[in-house]
This record gives structure tokens, sequence and C-alpha cells, in this order.
């Protein structure tokens, strides 16, 4: 019994710290996702790619944001993450996450579970255990790269901003200027950035097979084409980003930049490590 317990505690924990993964995983890979051109309007493309270029330039330098966002694993209900975005001396967030969605009803009572991503690891705020490894626990700990590889972790800490990817603009040969639209009461101007496997430009040719698995795996899996929507507005800064990797989603809305607190983890005596609890092979 108490092992079908342990089992579900694990699985849980797994659907949590996958989530956190993905929102901030799919900013960095998708990184080399990039834009939408056609051969007959190079100049417009770019137009395009410098004003993409700008964003990442303008977003990099504030450091951090206020965001709300929605991960959908396609697995179930979309989960819903609001707090701080930080990326200027290391990527990290403190969020508040839906429980429910998140399947950690077991493990808080709360209807909102709060998350960290902090050095190189997730942590979940939940309700102290009777028994286990969260016995008298606030706090579960998970290494970045036992949810995503080493590979993974490494492409996260090295994303930075979550406008990273725009600058691989020139790996894809596609990219459209879908016009201006009212975001969150924000006027925006609407582009979409596409970069499918098949149809890499003469830079993304030139990828070594390493660099195409660590662009084009998920957090739900290998995939073929990876797309961003990204809203900007009149100050080159990013409103609104939509990333599609596969089965999984992720929309970032971004409410205000600069000025948020760093984020720091829990301290060690009420937290409980459950890194060693994922399967071996997503640890390389």
């Amino acid at each position: 019994m108490s092992e079908t317990k342990d089992t579900r505690e694990k699985r849980r924990i797994r659907v949590a710290a996958t989530v956190g993964a993905a929102a901030v995983a799919l900013t960095a890979t998708a990184g080399c996702s990039a834009a939408r051109d056609t051969a007959d309007a190079v100049g417009k493309t770019d137009s395009i790619a410098q004003i993409l270029a700008r964003v990442t330039s303008h977003t990099e330098k504030t450091g951090s944001a206020m965001v709300d966002m929605s991960t959908d694993l396609g697995q179930g209900t979309p989960i819903t993450m609001k707090g701080t975005y930080s990326w200027g001396k290391g990527v990290a967030y403190d969020v508040m996450m839906d429980t429910s969605a998140a399947q950690m009803q077991p493990l808080q009572d709360d209807p909102e579970l709060r998350a960290l991503m902090v050095d190189g690891a997730y942590y979940y705020n939940v309700d102290p255990q009777p028994a286990g490894l969260l016995k008298g626990k606030h706090w579960l700990r998970v290494d970045v790269s036992a949810v995503l590889g080493k590979e993974g972790a490494a492409a996260v800490a090295k994303g930075g901003d979550p406008t990273a990817g725009l600058r691989y603009i020139e790996l894809t040969e596609d990219v459209e200027d879908l016009g201006e639209q009212t975001i969150r009461g924000r006027e925006a101007r609407h582009y979409r950035a596409t970069l499918d496997k098949s149809r890499l430009g003469n830079l993304g040719k030139s990828l070594s097979p390493s660099e195409e698995k660590s662009i084009f795996n998920s957090a739900t899996g290998p995939v073929d084409e990876i797309t961003i929507d990204v809203w900007v507005d009149g100050k080159d800064l990013p409103v609104r980003m939509v990333q599609v990797m596969g089965k999984a989603k992720v929309t970032i809305d971004f409410l205000k930049f600069g000025g948020t607190k760093a984020v720091t983890a829990p301290p060690a005596s009420d937290t409980a490590d459950f890194s060693s609890q994922f399967p071996s092979q997503q640890q390389g």
C-alpha cells in the first residue's frame, strides 16, 4: 500500500517539475526557432529580423519581469503560473501555480502552490507529510538536470531571457508579420516565427547533430517543428509570447519589466530532495 502511495507521489512531483521545466525549457530551446520568410520578400524578412533582434536586446537588458504564464503539455488541464521571472543573474522564477492542475493536491491543501526555480533546481512549497522524505518538510527540491537531462539543463542556463530564441531567426526561411493587435489593453504588433526541421535556412543546415537534437527535443519528446508567436509593443518589448513544440505550449504575458526581487532558495533544513526519484534516463 505504501509503495503505491510512494509511486503516486513521485508521479505528481514529476508532473509539477515537468511543467516548470517546460515553461523555461521552451523559452530556452525554442530559442532556436525563429521566423518565417518568403523567397520573394527578403527586404521584409530583414526588417522583421532587425525588429526581433531589438526585442531580444531590450528584453535582455531589463533582467526580469512580472509574468502570467500558462503551460499546456497536452496531457490535461493547462497549468497557470503568475509571478517573477528573472534572467539577469541566471534564470530563476518565483510563481504561484494552480495546485489542482499540477496534480499536487495530496501534497498541498491550498488552491495555489508556490514554485521556485533558482540555482539549477525547482522547489515546490508543500504541506509537511507524516512520513517519508517530506516528513516535517515544507519544500521539495528537484534538480533541473533530473527533469531535462544535463544538456537540457545547460540549454536552460544558457538560454537567458525568454526572448533569447529570437536571435536564431537566421536558422529558418519562414517569417510573417500578422499586423497590429490589442493584448491586455496594449497595442502590439504580432509576428510569427517557425522552425521546420525539414526546411532550415543555410545556417540551420550547418547545425551539428547534437545542436539539432538540443533544439528539437521538448519536455514532451522530439519534435519536427517549433513555432513562436510574439506581440511587440512600441518600445520593442514583448507583450506576449506563445511557443509551441509538439504537444507542449507555453504562453507568457509580460505584465511589467524590471524591478523584481531576487529569487532565493528555501532553507536546506526545510527541504527534501527528490532528484533521485526521476527515471535514470533523464539524468543525462
